[in-house]
């Protein structure tokens, strides 16, 4: 669904800066932003000149354009003064650590990160977050649209007791976003072949090859993990049972993946990326999430299924970033270092991104995956 056209913002709107706000993922929260609008924007990164081509070409010049290079905190300071909300979109999320969120805090603004993990929380201790500021870590797809939407689904429930999850993307892998993933195996936010049992529990799952689910164009293979979202999701809702995978329908991303741990961490980085773009080549980009939450409806037993098809990770990962700054920049976020996925309003977070610019199919079905898969044969 298009959202209306904002109204051009005014002086006393709250100020959002975006750091990488011309790139893939701050290039489309800005946009997001824009649409929504109630605020001001800035947008920086070290290329000006880009900076100013994307604000008079993609922002239609609703937003100011600042350099910033997010390696130099006396730029840091000058980009995050006057700002209300500060939002790094630039990567990799290592390499920045916390020069960008000291930055937020300097200024007295709250601080958005779409990557972000547990190693930055970890760093960031409680003068981060003085003067009533909100820090908002993994504002992003996977993690973060990953651990809302279960949560909002689960609403309909009395009680959930298992859940099943499948990501499949079939889109390019920005150097940022590979170089996160690769770092986030080695540091143990993801485990591989892992699952929830009560508790976490390694190796209890095994790959699996030549899947079909529902709403993907071709056989999947699977490859579960366990990362730290999936245990504090668990936790929050009160699972028995949870299983997540990424589903891989690419071939030239499923032998890359397979070669990530033998390789050097730029050689892995490399891989991912070229073969990302061999897979999506002459191919429309989708992302496609399927959760299924089993539990008790009315007291009785019952199976729902969320489906979120959106059109690549790029577009719902800066979706993520925009309405978490959104809700901080609206004072919706309580003081504090947090997840997007643990903080955010699920109702709220995604009611206003079905309302949003992005085409994205957003569902909870009255039904199991296994059916779905079942009526799709059938149809076809």
């Amino acid at each position: 669904m298009s959202a209306a056209r904002a109204q051009p913002a005014t002086a006393t709107e709250p100020v959002i800066g975006l750091i990488g706000g011309y790139g893939d993922v701050g290039g489309h929260a800005a946009r997001f932003l824009r649409r929504l609008g109630g605020h001001r924007l800035r947008v920086g990164g070290r290329d000006l000149a880009a900076a100013r081509r994307f604000v008079r070409d993609e922002l239609h010049g609703e937003a100011e354009a600042v350099p910033v290079d997010c390696h130099d905190d006396g730029a840091l300071d000058r980009f995050a003064a006057g700002c209300h909300v500060l939002v790094n979109c630039s990567g990799p999320s290592r390499s920045i650590a916390d020069r960008a969120a000291w930055a937020a805090s300097r200024a007295g603004a709250h601080y958005i990160d779409a990557g972000g993990d547990d190693a930055l929380h970890r760093l960031l201790g409680p003068d981060a977050t003085a003067r009533g500021r909100a820090v908002v870590l993994s504002a992003g797809l996977r993690p973060g649209l990953t651990g809302l939407l279960p949560r909002w689904a689960a609403h309909a429930f009395d009680q959930v007791r298992s859940l099943t999850a499948y990501l499949a993307v079939l889109d390019r892998f920005t150097r940022t976003a590979a170089d996160d993933y690769v770092r986030g195996a080695d540091d143990g936010v993801t485990r591989p072949l892992a699952a929830w049992r009560d508790g976490p529990r390694p190796r209890t799952l095994t790959r699996r090859t030549g899947v079909t689910l529902p709403f993907l164009p071709a056989e999947a293979t699977l490859l579960p993990y366990l990362d730290t979202e999936g245990v504090r999701l668990a936790e929050a809702l009160g699972l028995s049972h949870g299983d997540w995978h990424t589903a891989l329908v690419g071939e030239h991303v499923r032998v890359a993946f397979d070669r990530v741990h033998t390789l050097d961490r730029e050689q892995a980085v490399t891989a991912l990326c070229e073969a990302a773009r061999l897979d999506a080549a002459g191919r429309t980009p989708f992302a496609v999430f399927l959760a299924q939450l089993d539990g008790v409806v009315d007291g009785t037993p019952a199976s729902r299924t969320v489906l979120c098809r959106g059109p690549g990770s790029g577009e719902l990962t800066g979706a993520v970033t925009a309405l978490s700054a959104v809700a901080a920049a609206r004072g919706e976020v309580p003081p504090g270092r947090h997840f997007a996925a643990d903080v955010l309003d699920p109702v709220t977070t995604i009611n206003r991104l079905r309302a949003g610019p992005v085409p994205v199919t957003l569902s909870l079905l009255d039904t199991t995956i296994d059916r779905l898969s079942l009526v799709e044969e059938g149809v076809l």
